[in-house]
């Protein structure tokens, strides 16, 4: 079985009868969470979240996690994605390496060099500067969100403001023919940061993972093929 596309039960859902103490939506979301197949093979496999099979999908088709690779892995929390990746570049094998940050507390990640921060702080940078030693990256992933308002515009703005900042710091520490993955929402990416991605990378796709609820409004933007014109902010 491919492990992006776990196996869907067939004629068999959950409901939840009893509500005493529970909201509706927190009901809804208690229902989908039993009946989600991502949620089942996530715990089956060890990973830390259902998310971990969005980034298995994406590297599985287009390649951006090699052996060997180093991947910094923004928004990490719970570190599904660093699990992942730790295990495309066989960083517990000293092969590759891979560095996570998050604003959020998680447990520390097998094979994972990890930070709780806030990324816009200035000595995010600086410490994910660090860890990487002087080496450039491979992969940049970004699956940092701001919480919802439940306004779309309200939220569109703000996922982009975090995607573009995570693209800041990729064309800083990006070795040539790197990658880029960044979440953002369906409405279309702004097109000051489509304008940057198509500028610096050979090719930019939008991707909707299979593992990503139909209903949520999130899509990724791979860039790749890094075309080398990053600052000299890390030594060659």
């Amino acid at each position: 079985m491919n492990n992006s596309e776990p196996n869907r039960a067939q004629g068999f859902k959950i409901k939840l009868k009893k509500t005493r103490g529970r909201t509706q939506s927190s009901k809804l979301w208690l229902e989908r969470q039993l009946n989600d197949p991502y949620v089942a093979a996530a715990k089956r496999e060890g990973y830390r979240s259902r998310a971990a099979y969005k980034l298995e999908e994406i590297a599985d088709k287009y390649g951006i996690l090699k052996p060997g690779g180093v991947v910094v892995d923004l928004g990490a929390a719970p570190g599904g994605w660093s699990q992942v990746a730790v295990k495309r570049v066989k960083a517990e094998d000293g092969r590759g390496a891979v560095v996570a940050l998050d604003i959020l507390p998680f447990d520390p990640i097998p094979g994972a060099i990890t930070f709780q921060q806030d990324f816009s702080e200035p000595e995010a940078e600086a410490r994910l500067l660090e860890a990487l030693g002087g080496r450039r990256a491979d992969a940049v992933l970004s699956d940092m969100a701001a919480p919802t308002t439940g306004h779309r515009a309200t939220d569109h703005i703000r996922i982009m403001g975090l995607a573009e900042e995570a693209l800041d710091f990729a064309l800083k520490v990006l070795a040539p023919g790197g990658a880029f993955l960044a979440k953002v929402f369906q409405g279309g990416s702004e097109r000051s940061l489509l304008e940057v991605l198509k500028r610096d990378f050979s090719t930019v796709r939008h991707i909707k993972p299979k593992a990503s609820r139909a209903e949520s409004p999130e899509l990724y933007v791979l860039a790749t093929g890094f075309r080398g014109h990053a600052s000299s902010a890390v030594r060659e």
